[in-house]
């Protein structure tokens, strides 16, 4: 792994798939670096919603920022397993940040890896990887979220082979602070028997080499209050030929690719949100006395900590299996839905069930586990609503039983 990661004898969180020498020196490092870099801060940017732009820096120069990409492009070359490992680490510390990480790594380089010609993947991948730029992934519009094959970006192509784009996007991550985007845009109309789907193409351009594009609203939000979420405004914006993506007017099959990857990355999300909130409410109730002894040692306390506790490994189960299944090249479909819908149901009802244990505590500021909460929140809509992940489950259930 080509980074500035130093080994510690840190160790890693009791929960986790046995590590191999690698995984633990990654996690280990990482772990130091959350606490002295990241956990400090945390608390005061969800307040401010101060984009951490620094850390971000930081974590590029150890090799987080191009977690998956190959070694070829500047990147890490990790496995999915080990950046899950990741994810759920940052996320057990600051949501926000690991929102950044998760999307920049899994959705704009994601969707260059899969559909890049060599020569996009040269000129965009080393500055995304290490973090010179910052990656964001323009699929929704304010008419648009599910229904993906309802957008109403454009883009036109002209007699020379470039193209002209116009539209908007909503609830883009990174999108104030982006560097390279990749935007999905209908092309073309949807040819018979193909489904509306049909005839979206991709393209991707650094921000800096274009003109007619501009930042509409910037989001105030439930929680990731530090990550950057923005509208995306494309005014008559010239792209040379050169910016698609992929297939014309097939880049809906790279999408649905994007998004499998990007579910492992989010179900990370919710279970290391959901492990902090279980964590913390652990040490609080065995700390908190109440007629004379520890909350925790109260029945009601200790069974909804086992529950929790169990739930949470269950979680971390289904994701390193699609996360295995998705490095040996099997398809994961199913497996990530399963992982993304049940890690962050459970992670969600953790950080709900520690605020419940801490009472009156667990609903203010002064603790973290309400940041928990509403930070994870989110987990259960992007990428994909739980809706669209059990629809994703079914669909194979009955396949399978109908066979």
């Amino acid at each position: 792994m080509t980074s500035t990661l130093d080994r510690t004898t840190q160790s890693a969180s009791p929960n986790v798939q046995p590590m191999n020498d690698d995984q633990r020196t990654i996690v280990s490092a990482l772990k130091s670096f959350l606490k002295n870099k990241v956990e400090p801060g945390a608390a005061e940017r969800d307040q401010t919603s101060e984009f951490p732009m620094q850390i971000v820096k930081e974590l590029g120069e150890m090799g987080i920022m191009g977690a998956q990409t190959p070694e070829a492009y500047g990147g890490s070359a990790l496995d999915t397993a080990t950046f899950a490992m990741i994810i759920e680490e940052i996320a057990a510390v600051d949501g926000s940040l690991c929102l950044t990480v998760a999307s920049h790594n899994s959705l704009c380089q994601g969707h260059i890896l899969i559909g890049g010609t060599e020569e996009q993947k040269q000129k965009f991948l080393p500055d995304l990887a290490s973090a010179t730029k910052l990656g964001a992934w323009g699929l929704t519009e304010p008419g648009s979220g599910s229904d993906s094959g309802g957008l109403q970006t454009r883009a036109v192509e002209q007699a020379d082979g470039s193209w002209i784009l116009n539209g908007s996007k909503n609830f883009i991550t990174q999108g104030s602070v982006g560097g390279t985007y990749v935007i999905l845009a209908r092309t073309d109309a949807p040819r018979e028997g193909k489904g509306k789907n049909d005839g979206i193409s991709a393209f991707v351009f650094n921000r800096d080499e274009v003109q007619g594009f501009s930042i509409g609203r910037k989001e105030d939000k439930l929680g990731l209050r530090s990550s950057d979420t923005a509208q995306l405004i494309f005014e008559d914006i010239h792209l040379p030929a050169d910016a698609l993506l992929g297939e014309r007017g097939n880049a809906f099959k790279d999408v649905m690719k994007v998004l499998d990857g990007g579910r492992v990355g989010i179900a990370a999300m919710g279970l290391g949100l959901g492990r902090a909130a279980f964590e913390f409410a652990a040490k609080y109730t065995l700390g908190r006395e109440q007629f004379g002894k520890p909350i925790a040692y109260n029945q009601d306390i200790s069974f909804r900590l086992a529950d929790m506790d169990t739930k949470l490994e269950a979680a971390r189960l289904l994701i390193r299996k699609a996360a295995d299944l998705k490095d040996a090249g099997e398809n994961f479909t199913t497996p990530v839905a399963r992982a993304k819908l049940f890690a962050t149901t459970v992670g969600v009802e953790a950080c709900d069930e520690a605020i419940q244990m801490l009472g009156g505590y667990g609903y203010v500021k002064e603790y973290p586990v309400e940041r928990f909460w509403r930070d994870n929140r989110l987990t259960r809509i992007g990428e994909g609503t739980d809706e669209v992940q059990r629809l994703v489950i079914s669909r194979d259930v009955l396949k399978r039983f109908a066979d």
